[in-house]
């Protein structure tokens, strides 16, 4: 009843998975690979959002220290108009 060639069990569901199932093994190591694309994807879109954020309050830290300067800005050139119209009130020469 046993046959004289003797086969290992590993090496008949090796042949029987090559012969039978090539596409299952297709689609499932196609699976697997856009399981990975998918979370490298996330990661990747987390990553560029978290700079969008740090970008957008850098924005706005900038955005207040110019308003900033020009507030001081027009508060010191209050003064450099003054300036001429005093010399000129008082009959002085830069």
């Amino acid at each position: 009843m046993t046959s004289a060639k003797q086969c290992s069990l590993t090496k008949i569901i090796a042949m029987d998975l090559v012969r039978y199932s090539k596409i299952p093994i297709f689609f499932l190591i196609a699976v697997i690979i856009s399981a990975f694309l998918v979370v490298i994807t996330a990661y990747k879109t987390r990553l560029i959002v978290t700079q969008r954020e740090r970008l957008i309050l850098e924005c706005d830290a900038l955005d207040i220290e110019w308003r900033n300067l020009i507030l001081e800005e027009n508060a010191l050139s209050k003064y450099n108009i003054d300036e001429p119209i005093s010399y000129t009130a008082i009959k002085m020469k830069n």
